[in-house]
């Protein structure tokens, strides 16, 4: 049966925080950023339900505000069946540099972040997310695209590819991201990642025309993460 890749819909979102669960599971940053030592032993530690709701407030962000999709077996002409979220992809489009951010971008960024609160004074706490690790990424982060974006137009960024394991193998990876390749070659706009996992993940980005630009290493005392950097060039037609 064919796969395809549609936007994300309120209905799509408890499927796509599924596989973004299992598919980060074992993710090298997702261990080091909810302190993967004690992970399971106290709900203080890690709260998979806050987990949830926090991925459910973004991706209801990502719906208005990013390249939210999904992929899905297609189903027949007038077919009511509905079929399970295989992948989930989150870009950002690309914002030049030079334009202030909008005031709808603004508002957005504000309701986002007011959910995140309230889903804090919910389960009182960040369910388990170190947020000092959490601003240590965001700072190198910050110190790694200062240094790699040279592009005043901006970035198609990639926040999220994700496969549900039991889907792995069929290619969905590489569709979910030709939906925005594609797109960044029509307008010659470059395409920036980030990987906290060298092998394979290094070489499948790769395969599909992403180069490496800088390894990123986040530390907290003596616990570590590295995280790669990657930048794929447009290609002309």
């Amino acid at each position: 049966m064919a796969i395809e890749i549609v936007d994300l819909t309120e209905a799509d979102i408890p499927g796509a925080i599924q596989v973004i669960q299992q598919a980060f599971a074992d993710d090298p940053y997702f261990k080091w950023v909810f302190d993967a030592e004690t992970i399971w032993e106290s709900p203080a530690q890690f709260n998979k339900q806050r987990n949830h709701d926090s991925l459910a407030a973004r991706c209801r962000w990502g719906i208005n505000n990013a390249i939210f999709q999904v992929a899905k077996e297609t189903a027949e002409k007038d077919s009511s069946e509905s079929f399970p979220i295989l992948g989930v992809s989150c870009w950002m489009a690309p914002h030049d540099a030079s334009q202030p951010e909008s005031w709808y971008a603004w508002y957005q960024g504000w309701v986002l972040s007011f959910g995140q609160f309230l889903n804090n004074v919910r389960y009182l706490g960040h369910g388990g997310l170190r947020t000092n690790r959490y601003w240590i990424w965001k700072e190198r982060q910050q110190e790694a695209q200062s240094q790699i974006w040279d592009d005043p137009r901006g970035y198609y960024f990639c926040n999220i590819v994700a496969v549900s394991p039991e889907a792995q193998g069929r290619g969905i990876g590489k569709l979910l991201f030709e939906t925005i390749t594609k797109r960044a070659d029509e307008e010659g706009v470059k395409c920036y990642l980030e990987s906290s996992k060298n092998v394979p993940n290094v070489q499948i980005y790769e395969r599909i025309g992403f180069e490496m630009k800088s390894e990123m290493e986040c530390r907290d005392g003596d616990d570590a993460c590295m995280l790669y950097c990657m930048v794929r060039n447009p290609k002309a037609e």
